[in-house]
């Protein structure tokens, strides 16, 4: 019997701290205090001539959120879903196929998440969470792998180095939220 109280306890305090780690509010809910409010959507413009990285501001870090499509054919890229990325409970912006932008944050603990904008494909969720150093740049990248059976939306903190590349091959998104 004391076996099982302790089990129940533990249970009762894992799901206690799950709640709190991310954020849910009620029953149901599918998205974590790192996304922004589920309805919002973007319209993203790709720019060509801009290629980074770019430079945070004094004493703030910069993230890059790159998005890596794996298309080539333009034809395809334009049925390809936007992703939306969000920091802190907040979207950052979106991006549609081989695309990045770069979003400036403060030093410290920050909550990414990354989700589909589709009417078409599943919903999928990706969280990450990173610390961030002023004046230093972090990567990351997602891709949608998909097949038949399934899609599988995922988000990775890649090296500097990759990202570098990644982002003066890919146009930058610009995206405005839609009404």
């Amino acid at each position: 019997m004391k076996t099982a109280l302790i089990i129940l306890c533990l249970t009762v305090t894992a799901f206690a701290q799950e709640k709190v780690r991310f954020g849910h509010t009620a029953p149901g809910m599918r998205y974590a205090a790192a996304c922004g409010p589920q309805a919002a959507n973007f319209k993203v413009r790709l720019d060509d001539s801009q290629h980074g990285p770019l430079f945070a501001k004094p004493g703030m870090a910069q993230i890059y959120f790159i998005h890596d499509a794996g298309i080539q054919y333009e034809h395809i890229t334009m049925l390809y879903p936007t992703v939306k990325f969000g920091v802190d409970g907040s979207w950052a912006g979106a991006g549609h196929g081989d695309s990045w932008f770069a979003y400036t944050v403060a030093p410290g603990e920050h909550h990414l998440c990354v989700t589909l904008q589709s009417k078409f494909v599943d919903q999928r969720v990706e969280l990450a969470h990173f610390t961030a150093e002023a004046g230093k740049s972090y990567y990351f990248r997602t891709r949608l792998i998909a097949s038949q059976s399934v899609e599988l939306l995922e988000l990775s903190h890649i090296d500097s180095d990759q990202g570098v590349y990644l982002v003066s091959i890919f146009p930058m998104a610009s995206s405005t939220p839609k009404k």
